[in-house]
């Protein structure tokens, strides 16, 4: 990313100027900024259990003010090394949070490719919302960061996950033992990945346009 623009993240995430927006059918998504603690405090922990399956172990003090703030001053570095870009997802119409989503692990040279991450609140999912915030950051990956490669795993068990890659386009490509530490085990995944070029379905290949 020219530095620019990583500086206007940079900013953003400090809340001193509006976040940078990426824009899709019925959603947007920004970076997270300090005023965003209270809503995402409350939608992480009412939907803990509903997340829990899925994800590492939380911190005791994950959802306190205090830890919030050490979390942007990681986002915050990350964007300045051009290692991870992280986005919350909100609803267009009122703009309630609903979950989010990070590009992370962003390899540069040869390799041009990053890692995917997403979560959702509970009373968010099933509506599509992440396959429309997946669809829109695609164009994001490939046409900004100029990105080649977006990986993703998820659980053999999360068949919502597998249903929601697989429709936007992501292809599989493998199976990884003991990949990642997850409630505490460390769990198998099955690893996705969709390269730029990439045939992917209509309502991928043209948004935005």
């Amino acid at each position: 990313m020219r530095e620019g623009a990583a500086m206007a993240f940079l900013r953003a995430v400090a809340g001193t100027e509006p976040s940078p927006v990426v824009r899709g059918d019925g959603i947007y998504l920004r970076t997270p900024t300090l005023a965003d603690h209270g809503e995402w405090a409350r939608l992480r922990a009412e939907s803990r259990g509903f997340l829990a399956p899925w994800e590492p172990i939380w911190p005791s003090d994950d959802l306190e003010k205090a830890a919030f703030r050490r979390r942007l001053r990681r986002y915050g570095r990350e964007l300045r090394e051009d290692a991870g870009y992280p986005f919350f997802l909100f609803r267009g119409h009122d703009h309630v949070l609903l979950g989010g989503l990070t590009l992370s692990n962003i390899r540069r040279g040869v390799t041009q490719a990053c890692s995917m991450g997403y979560w959702m609140g509970e009373r968010h999912a099933g509506q599509g919302y992440m396959a429309n915030a997946v669809r829109a950051v695609i164009p994001y990956v490939f046409e900004t960061l100029k990105l080649h490669r977006i990986e993703a795993a998820c659980l053999p068990t999360n068949a919502n996950s597998i249903h929601l890659l697989e429709k936007v386009g992501f292809q599989r490509e493998g199976y990884a033992r003991r990949y990642l530490c997850i409630a505490g085990d460390w769990r198998d995944h099955l690893l996705y990945a969709l390269l730029a070029e990439d045939k992917r379905p209509a309502t991928l290949a043209n948004q935005g346009k």
